[in-house]
């Protein structure tokens, strides 16, 4: 399974996100330390969800992170994120 799959499966089974996307930025880092010529290291994630209310951005972060843990640093080098609650989103557009 690809990286990027990986990820949104995870994630689709812990937060149930109303949102999810997932970018692979990785070619935008070609030739940068932790990039890989086959790319899926550098990823964009916003993501949507009622389990983020209530909590702050360093949660929302740590959550995100500990289900990825296994993939963190290798092969995911990078990881940029937007976490909002559904409220949040709404009032964003």
């Amino acid at each position: 399974m690809r990286i990027a799959q990986t990820i949104r499966t995870r994630l689709e089974q812990s937060l149930a996100p109303e949102r999810l996307e997932i970018i692979d930025e990785s070619h935008r880092h070609a030739g940068h330390s932790g990039a890989s010529p086959s790319g899926e290291t550098h990823f964009s994630l916003v993501i949507v969800t009622g389990a983020f209310a209530g909590k702050n951005r360093v949660a929302r972060h740590r959550m995100i992170y500990e289900i990825l843990d296994d993939l963190m640093n290798a092969p995911i080098h990078a990881l940029t994120l937007s976490t909002l609650t559904p409220d949040e989103a709404a009032s964003a557009q």
